[in-house]
């Protein structure tokens, strides 16, 4: 009998992305994609799959009835489901504590009440809060410095994933990636909407004047990581996962500008965001000691990105 992987959100951007990663790498594993399908999540975004090739539920994870009914005994679960963009939290927060907070308490009782085999919670390097431009890169160690109301329900997430291995002895890892990116993203983020306001004719808008710095990420990375942890990681413990390239919001929307052809009389720099952390940077020497690293450069992996969104003639 195959192995059952559950995937919370598997039907929003990276979720997909890892849904596709297992089917394609795993012949013994059987996905079960379980999503609300909100704005940002799409049963589009698994046409890439055979039909065939995993299952879905629709369903809330904050329905704790529900969910304690769907997981059952030695279910891998993988926990992407989550609201997750900044500025969104910033205009309406209580969504962000409710699914992000709730749902995971929900889903953490839900796979206590049936002995699940391991649960893996997709976090964020927003916990660590904003560094310095000359401060060494965050560790798994450091504080929790949560500044906007979506970093901080995702360490509230956290601290769930974490008392409840203390407490019950739940098998638990937790992932912290930087920003990802790669074909499929809703337009909230960066790199899509920047995209699509250049395939428009219009002008990218950039927050204060830009020097906000990132770790960018691709997605495959992103899931390579999830999977390499979720299968080495140590029970109880917290894994950083970085694409190791750091620049700043104005060299990224140069580099888009570039590959559409255009100048920077494209750029309109707008208000700064509420809290706009300055800095975010991880160190990966942990993840990288049991083997993973990522391999897809920035280069190669926005081309790429840039070409794919070009090609539909959207983002």
């Amino acid at each position: 009998m195959a192995q059952r992987i559950v995937v919370t959100g598997g039907a929003g951007f990276i979720g997909s992305h890892f849904v596709r990663h297992v089917f394609e790498n795993y012949a013994d594993y059987r996905p079960l994609v379980v999503d609300a399908l909100t704005y940002a999540g799409s049963r589009e975004n698994l046409a890439a799959i055979p039909s065939n090739g995993y299952d879905f539920i629709k369903a809330d994870i904050t329905n704790l009835p529900f969910m304690s009914a769907i997981l059952r005994k030695d279910d891998l679960v993988v926990h992407f489901a989550a609201e997750s963009h900044v500025d969104r939290s910033i205009a309406e927060p209580l969504i962000f504590t409710q699914t992000n907070v709730f749902g995971t308490h929900a889903l953490l009782e839900a796979g206590k009440r049936a002995k699940i085999a391991r649960f893996l919670y997709v976090s964020t390097d927003e916990v660590y809060g904003s560094l310095d431009p000359t401060s060494p890169s965050s560790r798994e160690t450091d504080l929790l410095r949560p500044r906007s109301p979506y970093s901080a329900s995702k360490a509230g997430g956290e601290h769930l994933v974490s008392a409840y291995h203390a407490t019950f002895g739940m098998d638990t890892v937790i992932t912290r990636g930087s920003n990802t990116y790669g074909p499929r993203q809703y337009p909230e983020k960066i790199i899509p909407l920047f995209c699509r306001q250049l395939v428009a004719g219009k002008k990218v808008p950039v927050y204060g004047t830009g020097q906000n710095v990132r770790d960018w990420m691709h997605v495959q990375d992103h899931c390579a990581g999830i999977d390499h942890i979720l299968h080495q990681g140590a029970s109880g413990e917290i894994y950083n996962l970085g694409g190791g390239t750091e620049i700043t919001n104005l060299e990224l929307t140069r580099r888009l500008l570039q590959a559409f052809g255009k100048g920077e009389e494209a750029i309109s720099f707008v208000e700064d965001r509420k809290g706009h952390d300055l800095r975010y940077s991880l160190n990966t020497e942990k993840a990288q000691a049991l083997g993973w690293s990522p391999r897809v450069s920035f280069e190669q992996g926005l081309h790429e990105t840039v070409e794919w969104y070009k090609q539909r003639g959207e983002c």
